[in-house]
């Protein structure tokens, strides 16, 4: 039985990055060369104005790809009873759309029909981490973009309260490896997350505990003041690390601490494989760097996708 079970989920990988979608470096050196300059321009102008785009635009691939693959399912808008995406629970929380669409647009300006919006947004989660002083990397390109998306599948997204083991079963069902989960989970460098993201770890914990036992007491007192028991503000919640718009590897020097927000980044503490990984990553930001950039390469090649959408919002 765990034989077929293991067969059908690589299957489903396979199927998702079937080799007619097959990416390549220079898919678009002949129709559309400019694109990458034409969508890191977009993603640096949205960022000088407001600095929370590139945690948002990196977030926002990882919900796509984790989701029928990188198909750009992600940016579809609902549509009469289907209700989309990116209004399913866990991705009410997502914002940048409009940088996708901005960068669509003037793509399309260029080279109509050619780009599709699941490699625009590959590319823009790429600049949002180089803008934010981490790697850059060649992004194989080639995706298609998906017709369907469904909210109710975001219940498949891997959340902040999941231990080691659900962690790992998520990953693993996409293909994914420990390491890749531990390297990806230092996408955790930059961003922000509301109080309902890490509320059960300061509060009522359990029976015995109303914190977290591995959370720090300092860092669970700041979190206490920010997140109050009726909390009322809408926006109230923390930076994701100490450095939050900076692409480092503090988020794992944070984890040997005690000081990360989710139970999901306290989990890596809890399997040796991947305790040893975070100590090398807290260790040193270039073994981070490179297992992040092969991790997101891997990830962002899981793809399920059928057209070039005109427009990211709406199918054809």
């Amino acid at each position: 039985m765990t034989l077929i079970v293991a067969l059908l989920s690589l299957l489903l990988v396979l199927s998702a990055s079937s080799p007619a979608n097959a990416l390549s470096l220079n898919y678009y050196e002949k129709t559309c060369p400019d694109v990458e300059l034409i969508v890191a321009k977009a993603v640096k102008s949205a960022t000088m104005k407001d600095k929370t785009v590139p945690a948002a635009l990196l977030r926002m691939h990882f919900h796509d790809c984790f989701i029928r693959g990188c198909d750009a399912s992600v940016l579809l808008y609902s549509k009469g009873n289907n209700k989309a995406e990116k209004d399913g629970p866990a991705n009410l929380s997502l914002h940048g759309f409009y940088v996708i669409e901005k960068a669509k647009k003037e793509v399309e300006a260029s080279c109509p029909g050619v780009v599709s919006c699941a490699d625009i947004l590959a590319f823009a989660a790429r600049d949002a981490v180089v803008l934010s002083g981490g790697p850059t990397w060649d992004v194989p390109k080639g995706r298609k973009d998906g017709r369907t998306s469904k909210a109710s599948e975001t219940i498949q997204l891997p959340a902040p309260t999941f231990n080691i083991s659900q962690l790992q079963q998520s990953f693993s069902q996409r293909g994914l490896s420990m390491d890749d989960l531990v390297a990806l989970s230092g996408g955790h460098t930059i961003g922000f997350s509301h109080c309902s993201s890490f509320q059960t770890r300061i509060r009522n914990f359990n029976a015995t505990h109303d914190i977290d036992p591995t959370m720090h007491p300092s860092f669970a007192a700041s979190l206490r003041s920010v997140c109050p028991i009726n909390n009322k503000a809408k926006n109230a919640g923390a930076t994701m690390d100490t450095s939050s718009t900076t692409f480092d590897n503090t988020y794992y020097k944070l984890i040997l601490q005690g000081k990360t927000l989710f139970s999901s980044d306290q989990a890596l503490l809890t399997y040796p494989k991947a305790k040893d990984l975070v100590y090398k990553f807290a260790s040193s930001k270039q073994t981070f760097e490179k297992a992040f950039v092969n991790s997101m390469i891997k990830m962002s090649s899981l793809n399920g996708g059928q057209e070039i959408r005109k427009d990211c919002r709406v199918v054809n």
